[in-house]
């Protein structure tokens, strides 16, 4: 199930686009939302859908522990040197809205090691729906949800779902067991975000991630346009 698609470019950002060579540097796609949503098995199921065809990288931030790094390198979805994780050591949104700088220095250092990129991916800690990225760390933002949170979720709002250049509506199939409504979830969501886009999925599906994928894709032939 898919929501207002847009073709717009990347959401203005105040990062240079430019590498100090005078190259274009990577995409940078944030995908941020509540602990437990999926945004680790997002991440994991973009980079296996891109990576044939796209030079990725990927940054995960934990408040004490590697766990979410680890985890892709678990599943082997890209190699070890395009995997780079942040402790935070505080509340997850502060690296990624207030304080940037740790996670600046490791989307540069994947450049530097691993480049040219074509996208880097920055994976949030689990946070609250006020989770937001600084525009100087991402061009674009995924905020991640999940229908076992509760199908007011995008009724209630917050920066995270109604701002977001992407909001995805994960675990669709938990729906029947979790009495969540996804057509109410539907509504909720585009009287929430208007024309912004929404995506429900399942990974457990036969389309898995392909709507987020195709929605990254867009994102990226703008940039690179």
């Amino acid at each position: 199930m898919h929501l207002g698609h847009s073709h717009e470019g990347p959401a203005a950002v105040s990062a240079d686009a430019r590498r100090p060579d005078g190259s274009r540097r990577a995409l940078r796609v944030g995908l941020g939302g509540p602990v437990g949503s999926g945004k680790t098995a997002t991440v994991a199921a973009l980079c296996r859908a891109l990576r044939d065809r796209l030079s990725i990288a990927v940054v995960t931030n934990d408040i004490y522990t590697r766990e979410d790094a680890a985890f892709l390198l678990r599943n082997a979805v890209l190699p070890p040197e395009r995997i780079q994780a942040v402790e935070t050591g505080a509340c997850p949104h502060t690296a990624i809205r207030d304080d940037i700088s740790a996670n600046l220095e490791a989307v540069e250092d994947l450049e530097e090691a691993v480049g040219p990129l074509d996208l880097i991916l920055v994976e949030s800690g689990g946070d609250n729906l006020t989770a937001t990225f600084s525009k100087g760390l991402v061009d674009a933002q995924i905020f991640v949800i999940d229908v076992a949170g509760g199908d007011d979720i995008p009724r209630k709002g917050g920066p995270g779902v109604t701002t977001a250049d992407l909001l995805v509506v994960n675990k669709t199939d938990l729906a029947p067991y979790v009495g969540s409504d996804l057509d109410r979830m539907a509504r909720d969501a585009k009287e929430q975000r208007a024309e912004l886009p929404v995506v429900f999925q399942s990974l457990r599906s036969e389309a898995g991630v392909a709507g987020v994928a195709a929605w990254v894709g867009e994102k990226l032939a703008a940039w690179q346009a």
